[in-house]
């Protein structure tokens, strides 16, 4: 059974992408544009890994994360921040990666196989 990634951004294009390049690569997909939709997402689908956006309408991603990590199950699910924002690598300190937009897939890809044991 495929690993599925949840794709949180608010910028419509970024999450197509990404949801083309995981999917191109054997991933399950499920996608989110603000916080308050992603842990309703988050709820009903159980992925595996997310990418998470920082700035969005509605609730800013390390709130969504915060909230999210403190439901048991989703403790320790592992979350790749992708901004454009600066100081990213402060957002969430338990990201396994902090990736700064625009960003080269194949290094996305990397760090998805990396966390997932893949």
């Amino acid at each position: 059974m495929p690993k599925k990634i949840m794709v949180v951004d608010d910028d419509p294009d970024i999450v197509d992408y990404l949801i083309s390049v995981f999917e191109d690569h054997g991933y399950d997909t499920c996608r989110a544009s603000d916080g308050i939709s992603a842990y309703e997402v988050a709820m009903a689908e159980r992925p595996d890994l997310i990418t998470l956006d920082i700035e969005m309408p509605h609730e800013w991603g390390p709130r969504f994360y915060r909230r999210l990590t403190s439901e048991k199950e989703f403790s320790d699910i592992p979350v790749i921040v992708i901004s454009g924002l600066s100081g990213i690598h402060l957002a969430i300190r338990r990201a396994v990666a902090t990736i700064k937009k625009p960003f080269d897939p194949a290094d996305v890809i990397q760090i998805v196989r990396e966390a997932l044991g893949d």
